[in-house]
């Protein structure tokens, strides 16, 4: 029994941007941050007030999340990146019920906040689906409001002779908003009771300071009053910085004294409406909260798909998978055909799934030239599949030239309306080129990287997986049975190619054309050559992991420093390395092709965490923290390139090391340097970590591990949406036989099978509707007994 939380986000564009540069433009960019930790930043769109970025996200969260900001900046190519403003997104505001939301007209300097639920969580046992599809105005950043980290309070009241007395020991507080220049902050804590208030001593330069100060406040007369826990940054010159603040009432006081970990929170004040000024962002952020329950309960259901692709192909119509598909409508067909890919792939049946839907799906289709143009389930399962299985394939052999594309970082543009001639003169100082040089020189510039991309392609058939050349040649041979006279009719569309070039809105790419007409004839061979495989398509293969543990899941150049006293200066410790990661292995060596390799055994990882800039004064440094044999501790740390690398390598450690035992709960953000740690100042190498792990938080892309559990989870939830149309379709109205017979030609023979079919399913999801309610009932008596109960 688990749950799971998981945020869906696509960054798609904004709007009235305020100019930042004195070319009345800006150069934005987006990051996204999940409780203060940045998971993501979008590409830099050049001088734009309206920047489209269409980037989407998966991020696995843990389940007590807070909030999900957005924060669009102004690049700059010398000193700091301008802040433009920033949106807030709580959990409670994602999970809103969307009936509570007004939607204000299009104005600029509205709020246009129109929150969606793209499946109803009261109609939904053991999930939650919520979430927010809008325009959103920016809001101002104010420094006051950047608050993160907790504090640690151990508060008692007592009473003696003179009265009551509150004894407040603050002990420390983790993860503090940097203030100062050095990336820390100086932080001191100020408790208020009433009249009364003290302060504990200022511990300098740290985020994680450590007081074990006990302060005591004697009662006043009047009313009872709150506990109020100031945290502040001590400055020498100005006024001190703000860090966050926590309070009690008189009744929690009373009842229940703090003890614990306690979230800092900014000052209460009203939200302040920029009113447009600073622009909006259009965002689309769905929340998927999924109870998974134990293998058993989703065997029948399970069971009841299998049969459906193992059946004859007389029964596909009255399968359960065909209820389903005809249950199944707009985005939710995308996360339920590539959960279904998972869970046959799984199972090794991928190429049964795959040809049982083409068999329908060109069983229902009347001209081969709309096949898989629909946005059926057939054409997303397909389009998932080859994402899963071929994404490897696909890195390997276009990896090489299009690091090249970005290494090289050649300005080429071809249509005319947006050619920036001035900034080729930028780059190279010999002044501004015509329009005409500018299309030449692109020309040049593109052929010269579109002819090794297609040599690589055409020469790859060896290297695509077998997986999908066996599917596509079963795709094939349906096609050539259902329309055996348009054989060949995909490689005879490639062949029109020339026919149809010149005839489209582009005509700017006309300089290409030649080039694409003499690859034509290539293509078509090696669309022949891909389908050209032994082996039978329709045969199950064996169970398989999505990514076999000693398959290459990233990999490319670091800089690596060992945790170990260095003899030169800390900035030059940190050595160039190209680093390998399987589910085995964490690699190393000085080259890709040099023959040593240094190796980090994958089940010796106790935890992968970002490291505070101002350990190394370095940025985008992460640690591997491994343990030995004998028990001790080592880390090694790793800098990326940029934060978008820092994140993705992050994700693909902590999922290659999910399954380790022993995980750490907390360990060290800063380094050991100068005999104590730079994050909280301990002396002791050894000293108990002082910031939380994130091993729960991590990046969903195609390599996330096979989960059948939450799979079959995302199968129950789809169908309970059904479940009423379901019910009402084959079983409760004795009248829809005729026009179910009517609608689909289905004999009476199909139509029976179909109830049977559905009598089925129902079954099966009233069994699991048992399960969920059994669990939320234990939920509610883990919560009514609280922490102290049994």
């Amino acid at each position: 029994m688990a749950k799971t939380s998981s945020l869906n986000v696509r960054v798609v564009e904004g709007r009235a941007l305020p100019a930042k540069d004195v070319s009345g433009s800006s150069d934005p960019y987006c990051l996204v941050k999940v409780d203060d930790e940045v998971v993501a930043r979008t590409a830099t769109v050049w001088k734009s007030l309206g920047p489209f970025w269409g980037e989407e996200y998966t991020v696995h969260l843990p389940l007590d999340f807070h909030q999900l900001a957005f924060y669009v900046l102004d690049e700059d190519t010398v000193g700091h990146d301008d802040i433009i403003g920033k949106i807030l997104l709580s959990k409670e505001a994602i999970t809103a019920d969307p009936r509570e939301i007004r939607s204000h007209s299009a104005g600029q300097g509205d709020l246009e906040l129109l929150a969606s639920s793209n499946l109803p969580a009261s109609a939904l046992q053991g999930a939650e689906i919520t979430g927010i599809d809008s325009w959103i105005n920016l809001s101002r950043v104010d420094p006051d409001a950047e608050v993160q980290g907790e504090i640690c309070l151990s508060v008692q009241i007592l009473e003696d002779g003179r009265g009551r007395c509150l004894r407040c020991h603050v002990l420390q507080a983790r993860d503090l908003a940097p203030r100062d220049i050095s990336g820390t902050s100086d932080p001191f804590a100020r408790v208020f009771w009433g009249s009364q208030s003290l302060e504990t001593s200022t511990i300098k330069k740290t985020r994680f300071p450590h007081w074990d100060e006990v302060l005591e406040l004697r009662e006043m007369p009047g009313a009872p009053s709150p506990l109020r826990v100031e945290l502040w940054d001590w400055d020498m010159v100005g006024k001190n910085d703000f860090l966050g603040m926590v309070e009690f009432s008189p009744k929690t006081l009373q009842q229940k004294p703090p003890n614990g970990w306690f979230r800092l929170l900014p000052f209460p004040r009203a939200e302040e409406d920029s009113g447009g000024s600073l622009g909006a962002l259009r965002l689309k952020v769905r929340l998927i909260e999924d109870c998974v329950l134990p293998s058993q309960c989703y065997q029948p259901l399970v069971e009841l798909l299998m049969e459906s692709v193992l059946g004859p192909a007389e029964e596909d119509t009255a399968s359960p998978l065909a209820l389903l598909e005809e249950l199944t409508f707009g985005d939710c067909r995308q996360d339920l055909a590539t959960k279904l890919v998972k869970l046959f792939l799984g199972r090794g049946l991928a190429g049964r799934f795959l040809d049982y839907l083409t068999r329908r799906e060109v069983a229902r289709t009347m001209d081969p030239n709309t096949l898989f143009r629909s946005n059926s389930l057939a054409s997303k399962s397909m389009e998932q599949f080859m994402k899963l299985v071929g994404m490897p394939y696909l890195h390997e052999v276009l990896k090489p030239v299009i690091s090249r594309v970005f290494e090289e970082k050649k300005y080429m543009e071809l249509d005319p309306s947006k050619m920036d001639l001035g900034r080729t003169r930028r780059i190279s100082f010999k002044g501004a080129p015509s329009e005409e040089q500018m299309r030449e020189t692109s020309l040049g510039l593109l052929t010269g990287y579109l002819g090794p991309i297609v040599d690589a392609i055409m020469g790859s058939v060896g290297r695509c997986p077998p997986a999908m050349r066996l599917a596509f040649k079963q795709l094939h041979r349906r096609v050539e049975e259902r329309f055996p006279q348009a054989e060949h009719q995909a490689v005879q569309s490639i062949g029109n190619l020339g026919q149809q070039l010149g005839q489209g809105k582009e005509l700017w790419m006309a300089p290409l054309h030649p080039f694409l007409l003499q690859s034509v004839s290539r293509v078509r061979d090696f669309l022949d050559r891909l389908v050209d495989v032994d082996g039978d398509e329709g045969a199950a293969v064996p169970a398989r992991a999505l990514v076999p543990p000693s398959a290459i899941v990233r990999e490319g150049y670091l800089l690596k420093r060992k945790d170990e006293p260095a003899s030169l200066a800390t900035r030059f410790a940190f050595k160039k390395r190209y680093v390998w990661l399987s589910g085995e292995t964490l690699s190393f060596s000085k080259s890709p092709e040099w023959q040593t390799r240094h190796s980090i055994p994958v089940s010796h990882i106790r935890a992968v965490e970002r490291v505070d800039e101002g350990a190394f004064q370095l940025p985008h440094v992460m640690q591997v923290v491994t343990q030995d044999g004998a028990g001790a501790l080592h880390t090694t740390y790793l800098q990326c390139k940029n934060v978008n690398d820092l994140n993705q390598w992050l994700s693909a450690l902590r999922k290659a090391s999910a399954p380790n035992p022993d995980k750490l709960a907390a360990c060290h953000p800063g380094a050991f340097r100068s005999a104590r740690w730079t994050c909280c100042l301990q002396a002791e190498r050894s000293a108990a970590g002082c910031s939380r792990t994130h091993s729960a938080v991590t990046l969903g892309d195609w390599s996330d591990p096979l989960n059948p559990d939450a799979e079959a989870q995302t199968v129950y939830r789809q169908l309970l949406l059904g479940r009423d149309q379901l019910r009402l379709k084959f079983l409760e109205d004795s009248n829809m036989d005729t026009t179910l017979e009517a609608d689909t030609g289905a004999c009476p023979e199909v139509l029976a099978r179909q109830r049977a079919a559905a009598a089925r399913l129902l079954e099966v999801l009233e069994d699991l509707d048992h399960a969920h309610e059994e669990f939320q009932q234990q939920e509610r008596v883990k919560a009514a007994l609280g922490p102290l109960g049994p």
